[in-house]
Order: structure tokens, then sequence, then C-alpha cells
């Protein structure tokens, strides 16, 4: 199915004949969602894009600049109105005194796209409440629909974005309809994953919902669960996780003895899950692992970059799991005390 929609697609990365762009390519080359750019050009009259016999905008090649340099300016601090009207000299002046006095600039992290199935959930996304709990940060909503059927039917441009990364959809009653319409939904639009929150529904059901790999989560749930349920979807910030562990840093030494763990997975807790004995596990799996791939034979030195990757990675991930360890003992009401990192 993939391969038939691709069959027809357009690579909106490259020129037009006309040394032009769509909106997609400009997107992609960017790195500006085509939703942001449709309101920096409409609300702010960014772009003045021409129009092709097919009605398509066109842009060029100083627009993918100038969008690239307003991300950049917005992300370090710049309003888009005081910058959108601004033609790309001044706007390479501003990049390059903002980073002459304060350095790269930050990135903000990319929120997650979303399809919105469901009034509901839509009006609940445009409440000030929603808003104050979100910040802004964690959804980015591309398309909203009133039902799954409206979702099926609904076009999915190929030569304007990348898919969505979530569909998240709000129902009263999931019946086996639902169910085989949340499946054609999910693979029409070719997100990665998918929320479904529900009123009322058979266990069974919903079981086979979520072993397809569906969050499900039953209604009243507080805004600030799903705030909290759609940035778990995000790739993990290392550097906002751990504020040393940026990259090129050394990796930590090990926090704790495998004596220590044993006693954390065997120890009661005031947290009702399993997430404490879990999180154990899994370091002295990783820390096995990491040492594991230091000792691996190599004849060659693909093979010595190899398991050098594979002990950075493992390595890696076990100071964040350590990491994650801590914040749950502090949540559980306990200090652990990090036994293998001073002699």
């Amino acid at each position: 199915m993939q391969n038939l929609l691709n069959e027809g697609a357009v690579d909106d990365t490259l020129p037009l004949a006309a040394g032009s762009y769509r909106i997609g390519g400009v997107s992609r080359l960017s790195g500006v969602p085509v939703a942001t750019l449709r309101v920096w050009e409409k609300r702010y009259v960014a772009f003045s894009p021409a129009k092709s016999t097919g009605r398509h905008r066109l842009y060029v090649e100083s627009d993918v600049t100038k969008a690239r340099l307003m991300r950049l300016l917005t992300a370090s601090g710049h309003s888009v109105g005081a910058i959108a009207r601004l033609p790309v000299n001044e706007l390479q002046r501003l990049l390059a005194g903002a980073s002459a006095e304060s350095g790269p600039a930050p990135v903000r992290p990319p929120r997650v796209s979303a399809i919105v199935v469901g009034d509901a959930i839509a009006a609940r996304l445009q409440t000030p409440q929603w808003r104050r709990g979100d910040e802004g940060e964690s959804l980015d909503v591309r398309q909203v629909y009133a039902s799954l059927e409206e979702a099926i039917d609904g076009e999915v441009p190929l030569d304007e974005a990348p898919p969505a990364d979530l569909l998240l959809v709000r129902l009263n009653a999931v019946n086996v309809s639902a169910h085989r319409m949340l499946a054609r939904a999910i693979e029409h639009h070719r997100v990665s994953r998918a929320i479904l929150l529900y009123n009322f529904g058979a266990e069974p059901l919903l079981a086979a919902i979520r072993t397809a790999g569906v969050l499900v989560r039953r209604e009243p749930l507080p805004d600030a669960e799903l705030v909290e349920l759609i940035r778990s979807l995000k790739v993990v910030n290392a550097r906002e996780s751990m504020g040393a562990f940026s990259p090129g840093a050394a990796i930590p030494r090990r926090r704790y003895s495998e004596a220590l763990l044993a006693r954390v997975a065997a120890a009661p807790t005031s947290i009702v899950c399993e997430c404490p004995r879990h999180l154990a596990d899994l370091i002295n799996q990783l820390a096995s692992f990491e040492a594991y791939s230091e000792q691996c034979l190599h004849d060659s030195a693909e093979d010595a970059r190899l398991h050098a990757y594979l002990r950075s990675i493992s390595g890696s991930a076990r100071a964040l799991f350590e990491h994650a360890l801590h914040l749950v003992a502090q949540h559980g009401g306990t200090e652990l005390q990090d036994d293998l990192t001073h002699p």
C-alpha cells in the first residue's frame, strides 16, 4: 500500500522547472512545519509566493532561506511579527548579532504534530486551561476531523508535508466498527503513534487496540495527564534530563552496585507500580552489555568502531536509567546513595 501511495509522489525538495518550490519543499528544507509557514504567510505576510496554473503556491530559494532564518531567530526569542517582513539580509544580520552576543541560538524541541478526531477533544485543545497546562510545547495540530469516517476520507497531500506523528482520537463508545475504522485511519494518515480517549468499551476490544500499539485512556483524563502522555511520545532530550549529560560529555561511571539494585528491587515502596524493580533490572542488563561490548573480540578497525559505538549507546542508556531510578526513588520518598561513583 505504501508503495502505491509513493508511486505518484513528487520530490518537492527539488526546484520545479521555473526554479520554484512547493510549500512542502520549503518545509523540508527549512525545518519549519507547513502549518507554521502558512501562518507566517497569511497572518504576518512573511512570503508573497506566485501561483502556478494549478493554483499551487510557488516559492523561490530566498523564501527557503528566509524560513530557515526565521526559525532560528524565533527560537532565540525574536517575535514573528517583528521579523516577518524583514528582508533576508536583515535577518542574517540579526542572527549574526545574536550569535555573537550569546553563542549558538537554543533550538526549541519540536512539538508532536497531530491529527485530531472528535469535536470534544478539538474543543478541549482550544480552551485556556489546556493552553496554560500545555504551554504550547507538546502538540502541533495539523488537521481536525469530526469523526473517524471523516478522517478516513480526509486527503493526505503527498506533496505538502510528511505524515503527522500522532492520531489523537476521542470516542464516546468503542465497538468493533470503531476499532476497524481506527486501524484504517492510522494506516490512511501513516502516523507513527495513536492515542485513544474513550468513555465506554469492552475490555477484550480495548486490549486488542492496546496490542496494536495504541495508547488507550478512559475519560475523564485530566489535562495534565494528557499533556504528559503526549510528551512521553517524544525522543528524550538527554540534556534536559541530566544537565551535565550533554552530547560529547564523558559517560558517567556506574552509580549503583548490583547489591544496591537488588535491595531496590526487593524493597517495599509507596509507588503502586513495579517501576523501581524493572528499572533496577534494566540498569543491571545495560551495565552487563556495556562491559561485554568492551571485551568483544574484533578483527578490523570497522569491528572496533562498531563495538565502541555499542558501548557508547549502552553506557549512555545505563546512565539515563540510573538518573531515572534516582528520580523514581525521590518520588517514593527514598534517597539512593551512589555507592560506586566514589572510591
